[in-house]
């Protein structure tokens, strides 16, 4: 099966949201700073403390959201000269060959840990930190779509 394909930027900016949001780290400090916000809140309803104390974890909560949601994504996708290319991406029984107008690279099915499937994209996974995108809108129709996805978990695995 080939593929071709380019990014639109709206897409890659919510699939980098979509893999920090999926991180164990992000999703604890998430829930560490909503809950030190909600508690500041009724401590503060309850005049336990001052507002001052309730302010800062708003603060914490509205960075953290912003840091996450805006400007992580964004730097990201300014950073990286590889959504400005076209790809053409080719799968097999035994591997995955990206080729790009600078050359072809291909990687052994075994080289990736595992794949996530998010609204626009096929997150091809090596590690923890380093994926490669596929747009979904990339496949010809919605059956060369299914065929990806069933190929993808027999080859990759789903996490």
């Amino acid at each position: 099966m080939t593929v071709q394909f380019g990014y639109d930027k709206k897409q890659v900016i919510q699939a980098l949201r979509y893999h920090f949001l999926m991180r164990p780290e992000i999703k604890v400090l998430l829930v560490l700073i909503n809950v030190f916000a909600i508690t500041s809140a009724v401590l503060f309803a309850l005049k336990k403390i001052q507002a001052i104390s309730f302010l800062i974890f708003s603060f914490l909560w509205f960075l953290l959201m912003l840091v996450i949601w805006r400007i992580l994504p964004s730097s990201i996708y300014r950073r990286s000269h590889t959504f400005q290319d076209e790809f053409i991406m080719h799968f097999d029984d035994e591997n995955v060959v990206l080729e790009t107008a600078k050359g072809a690279k291909g990687w052994p099915w075994k080289q990736f840990s595992h794949f996530v499937e998010s609204p626009y994209f096929f997150h091809l996974y090596f590690d923890a930190r380093s994926f490669f995108l596929v747009p979904k809108d990339s496949f010809k129709s919605i059956t060369d779509l299914q065929l990806a996805r069933e190929l993808l978990r027999k080859k990759i695995g789903k996490k």
